[in-house]
């Protein structure tokens, strides 16, 4: 678990990369590791954005942890799926009682999705998954969901997605 100061602390960090980076890109790469760098209950941090081509397809992204089988997802398929599609955090607290959860990893135990917006729509999702079942708290889910709101800023300032 982190504490309220942990994660004040990776807020401004991220925040203050949201303010200097100049790539989008980067910016991803940079929040993933320092998620992953931070909280111990994170094994697998990455992206999914929406396909600009394909907009019922969401792409991996930027990621920290094991490789996944799963680079393209459909959004009827899926946690990840079913965070863009109700447009809601979705948090799994053991993934093997979700008939939804696409399996990367057999150690994966649960989940936690959380939609990115820009300019009033859903355009990606931070995704989590941790070995530890029941991982993720409010804590978590207000942490991504404010660091969603950093990336989706980022996106509407630069003229992006």
């Amino acid at each position: 678990m982190m504490s309220g100061t942990d994660q004040v602390a990776i807020l401004k960090q991220i925040r203050a990369l949201a303010v200097s980076i100049t790539s989008f890109t980067s910016l991803q790469e940079q929040i993933v590791q320092a998620l992953a760098g931070s909280i111990s209950h994170y094994s697998w941090t990455g992206f999914y954005m929406l396909d600009p081509h394909d907009p019922k397809t969401l792409v991996v992204g930027p990621y920290v942890g094991e490789p996944t089988p799963h680079v393209r997802i459909p959004v009827s398929q899926g946690i990840c799926g079913a965070a863009v599609a109700t447009g809601e955090t979705v948090i799994v607290d053991d993934v093997t009682s979700d008939p939804r959860y696409l399996s990367c990893s057999i150690n994966t135990k649960s989940e936690i999705v959380v939609p990115i917006y820009a300019h009033g729509r859903v355009v990606g999702e931070i995704d989590i998954d941790s070995h530890d079942p029941a991982a993720f708290t409010d804590q978590d889910r207000q942490l991504l969901e404010e660091v969603a709101g950093i990336v989706g800023k980022y996106a509407e300032e630069h003229n992006l997605l």
